[in-house]
């Protein structure tokens, strides 16, 4: 008897690596409420947690991008993997310190940021020839944002379970995704490389240069859009659950969990769809996300008003529904406009611009003093307004011309 070896196609050698990564970047987000009621650590101070977050998310983005071509896809994915192991040693061990849980987050960040600057560039390069001949033409953009959209989800819904219910719940989050992130590295070790090692023939700042940032379709459809890929994730596992807390009483931490989990695991039921939404609305799938957007900010005024767990929850699933069209409608329109030479520094700032919306549960803390969140969610709803009309305008102008 003879057996045949199975191949593993060259992506899913990648993919879990992407997977570790944002599941580090997330499974803080749940336990949020554990820092405040046992750490005793403010609001504002938790969700400045978050904030330090994008801090390192923001240059890893960048900076890692250009870096991968420069010396390639797998060393800087290696290098994210390892800062996401250094990240949950720190979480772990600084329960008590706000500078170590800071620079936790803020190594989270970095490694979030090469999951999705290089990782998403590597993913969609192992999908298509010579890696893989059988691959759809937007597999190169549903792949990379699936994996890290489970991997959001469950880390999140990991980590909150265990801080609900596992035992030392400050410890054992942390604990499972460095013991998974350990597990992916042989696997990672034995993906290919996809760009030729690069000989360098002038400085390195020249690099981080990305002209795509100013190509009409990105400035008129892509970026008025991005912010509200993550805009949507912070309304409804941060702000959503702090509008409802009273009514919930201890289950507090298992709600935002569950909001986390139903928020991205929407997402990831509707990513697949997009190639559909493309095809029946003529390439508008960016539209549709930010309208089903403009639903979901409406829904949270709403429950920002009445303060219903149930309406909630629905509405994290209308934000969860447009954070997956969106993600993937953005990516595949990035994608139309680059090439494999400049695909990651263009992706890293596309990235850069849908994270501002994460620091969404940190201004509205902020501002809560002056405004109460029914307003502030309400100016929101107006502002989403305006740039759904601007990325309806500039799909047309992009038609025309």
């Amino acid at each position: 008897m003879t057996f045949r070896r199975t191949v593993v196609p060259a992506w899913q050698l990648a993919a879990p690596a992407l997977f570790v990564m944002a599941w580090g970047g997330n499974h803080f987000t749940p336990l949020l409420h554990m820092y405040e009621s046992l750490g005793h650590y403010s609001v504002l101070m938790a969700d400045l947690f978050l904030g330090f977050y994008v801090v390192g998310l923001v240059p890893g983005l960048l900076l890692a991008g250009a870096l991968s071509d420069r010396y390639g896809r797998k060393p800087l994915t290696l290098a994210g993997v390892i800062l996401g192991i250094l990240a949950s040693i720190l979480l772990g061990l600084g329960f008590s310190s706000g500078i170590m849980l800071s620079t936790g987050r803020l190594l989270a960040g970095l490694s979030v940021g090469v999951a999705m600057a290089v990782g998403t560039a590597w993913l969609k390069e192992l999908s298509g020839p010579p890696y893989d001949n059988q691959a759809g033409h937007t597999a190169g953009a549903r792949r990379p944002a699936l994996t890290l959209t489970i991997g959001f989800g469950l880390g999140a819904g990991v980590a909150g379970s265990l801080a609900q219910w596992g035992p030392v719940p400050t410890l054992s989050p942390y604990v499972v995704h460095i013991v998974l992130s350990l597990l992916v590295l042989p696997r990672l070790l034995r993906a290919p490389e996809t760009v030729p090692r690069y000989r360098a023939h002038r400085p390195f700042w020249q690099d981080l240069a990305v002209p795509l940032a100013g190509h009409r379709r990105f400035v008129r459809v892509i970026a008025p859009s991005a912010p509200w890929v993550f805009g949507a994730a912070g309304i409804a596992y941060a702000i959503l659950p702090t509008l409802v807390e009273d009514q919930l009483g201890s289950l507090n931490l298992a709600y935002a969990t569950l909001l986390t989990v139903v928020t991205l695991g929407t997402g990831a039921l509707v990513q697949p769809q997009v190639a559909r939404i493309n095809r029946v609305t003529g390439g508008r799938a960016l539209s549709v996300g930010m309208s089903v957007m403009l639903v979901g900010v409406g829904l949270s005024v709403v429950t920002a008003l009445v303060l219903s767990p149930v309406l909630a929850f629905l509405t994290a699933v209308v934000l969860g529904a447009a954070y997956g069209v969106s993600v993937v409608a953005g990516l595949v329109e990035i994608q139309k406009i680059s090439t494999s030479a400049d695909l990651a520094g263009i992706t890293g700032v596309y990235y850069s611009l849908t994270y501002i919306g994460f620091l969404l549960p940190v201004a509205f803390a902020g501002l809560s003093e002056v405004a109460g969140y029914p307003a502030l969610l309400a100016g929101l709803f107006v502002v989403c307004a305006l740039c759904l009309a601007l990325v309806a305008y500039g799909m047309r102008r992009s038609v025309t011309e």
